[in-house]
């Protein structure tokens, strides 16, 4: 057993043992209180004040994702560097907020940063950490997949879809690329890409908006189609396109949406096959079209030619799937007994939700010489059928008419007169200085329509007032001569004045036959597509001619009087 010595006791006041105790329990009570606060100011400060986070870890290309960046920090200010999120993502939205908080008594505030990024690659991509005031966040691993193979992808409130409407095709034939945005929330400030495809050439040829049912949900439906034809044969490759929108209802009662975030989705890449023409097709030019065909019209009824008189004929090529680049021009017309002047060929493209139809249009003015049984030789051409893949023909049948009237003087008199006869008895001797008289006659004759044409040009006064006498009725000579070489604006001011003389001198405009009203409002249509139309459309030199003469024959027809200023035909003899 041990002992133990104690030391001797010493002696207190009286009533010191009670304050002592008292001490004691304060001293106590104090280290329970604030070691709970120590702990808590020990925890504050080794937590981190800069945190990230996003909505989901893995997505497919063509998706979106959110990151949320929060800073808790006492430092005010400045923000992270953002660039280092361009390497693997692109941001499409940033947004930042001051928040101030009391959750259960305890009050907190942190500035937040929401940033809505769509990855710009496939595979296992980060998040990088981000620094502010000395904090860094955490990095965070994305996983990107192709587009469609999310879990998720049923359930998308917008994704893309890319149609083609054919697997393979022949070169030059027309692809239709159909693109369709589904969603089911409001979408606005749509934007995307345009399709450009090298080796192609790219039209868009429709837009529209509808709604489609996809297993029971309701999409809105935003859908773009275009035309390709591809250049040369082996792969076509369609590139993805980007779309970005914004979702949300737009306010524009509000500067700053802040329900609305933008987004960005991607089309999936396609390849199609393009075959070379094939080796059995016998045509001179390459032509797949789904439809080909051949129109012919004339611009008076062919039972009705006569020599002298020009008639029009209009040939048009229409094709569907080809471009009127695309189509080729048709033979001329070489046949003894007719002259042809052909104009300009009008080429038009008419795109539509089935793609591009080509038109090309090839105008004749044809003038015969001397009377006779005619026939225009049948018009052939040959295509490649798309839709049956087998080579076709189209044919205009041959055209015979009947040409009545007197012969024109041709310039085979010469020829004639070189061939050797025996009827130099028959010609009478001519005096001598008899083809100088005829020289100076032509002569003084073209100068007195030289100065007719300047005289009856300038405006004359009348000796009652001072208006300008009005000019010689029905004469048309200035509109004949801007319709032989003048611009479109000269012919305009050349009509608008030979109208003016016309009304002069018949107040009853409207007694003019409709044929007559028909054919000027023609010529006007002519002038005006040239002067005004975007782009400019060449002038129908052969059949503004024409239209003119008839014109003025016409009107002199309606004021026999003026029969000694009807002008000479534009085609007779030649």
């Amino acid at each position: 057993m041990e002992n133990y010595s104690f030391p001797p006791r010493r002696s207190l006041p009286a009533g010191e043992p009670r304050a002592r105790a008292k001490t004691t329990r304060s001293t106590r009570l104090a280290y329970l209180i604030l070691l709970p606060l120590l702990l808590l100011v020990s925890l504050s400060t080794s937590a981190q004040d800069l945190t990230a986070s996003v909505d989901r870890n893995e997505l497919a290309i063509n998706e979106t994702f959110t990151l949320t960046l929060r800073y808790s920090g006492s430092q005010s200010g400045g923000q992270p560097d953002f660039n280092l999120l361009e390497q693997d993502f692109e941001v499409l939205s940033r947004q930042q907020s001051n928040q101030y908080r009391v959750i259960n008594g305890r009050a907190e505030s942190f500035v937040e940063w929401t940033l809505i990024l769509a990855p710009l690659k496939e595979g296992k991509l980060f998040v990088p950490s981000l620094h502010l005031h000395g904090q860094i966040s955490d990095a965070i691993p994305i996983t990107v997949n192709k587009a469609g193979q999310t879990p998720s992808g049923d359930n998308r409130k917008a994704f893309l879809e890319v149609e083609l409407d054919k697997d393979k095709l022949y070169v030059q034939e027309q692809l239709l690329v159909k693109v369709r945005l589904y969603t089911t929330v409001g979408l606005h400030d749509i934007a995307t890409d345009p399709l450009q495809i090298p080796g192609a050439h790219v039209e868009k040829v429709d837009e529209q908006r509808f709604e489609r049912r996809i297993k029971g949900v309701g999409h809105a439906v935003y859908e773009l189609t275009y035309a390709v034809f591809p250049e040369s044969s082996g792969e076509l490759q369609i590139p993805a396109l980007n779309y970005v929108a914004v979702t949300g209802r737009r306010d524009p009662f509000s500067l700053f949406n802040r329900n609305a975030q933008r987004i960005r989705l991607r089309s999936e890449a396609k390849t199609v096959q393009v075959e070379p023409k094939p080796d059995s097709y016998s045509g001179s030019h390459w032509l797949p079209a789904a439809s080909l065909g051949l129109v012919q019209s004339w611009s008076k009824d062919p039972e009705e030619f006569k020599v002298g008189e020009p008639i029009t004929r209009i040939i048009t090529l229409r094709a569907e799937g080809l471009r009127a680049a695309q189509l080729p021009p048709l033979q001329k017309l070489n046949i003894e007994g007719l002259k042809t002047y052909p104009d300009q060929p009008q080429q038009e493209d008419q795109p539509s939700v089935t793609g591009i139809t080509g038109s090309r249009i090839e105008t004749t003015a044809i003038v015969a010489t001397k009377p006779g049984i005619y026939q225009l030789p049948a018009v052939t051409i040959t295509w490649w059928d798309t839709k049956t893949g087998r080579q076709r023909a189209t044919q205009l049948p041959a055209f015979r008419f009947n040409v009545s009237g007197a012969p024109i003087a041709n310039t085979t008199a010469p020829d004639n007169l070189s061939t050797p006869t025996n009827q130099s008895a028959s010609v009478k001797e001519v005096e001598p200085g008899f083809w100088q008289k005829v020289a100076i006659a032509a002569i003084a004759s073209h100068l007195f329509w030289i100065l007719y044409l300047y005289i009856s040009r300038r405006p004359h006064q009348n000796k009652y007032t001072n208006e300008p006498k009005a000019p010689a009725i029905h004469s048309g000579h200035d509109l004949y001569s801007a319709a032989q070489s003048g611009s479109a604006k000269e012919l305009q001011a050349a009509l608008t004045s030979w109208k003016k003389e016309v009304a002069t001198d018949n107040r009853k405009y409207t007694n003019h036959p409709p044929k007559y009203r028909a054919e000027l409002k023609k010529l006007e249509k002519e002038i005006n597509d040239a002067l005004y139309q975007n782009p400019a459309k060449p002038i129908n030199r052969q059949l503004v001619q024409i239209l003119v003469q008839r014109l003025i024959e016409e009107s002199s027809a309606q004021h026999p009087e003026s029969h000694d200023n009807v002008l000479p035909k534009l085609f007779a003899g030649n």
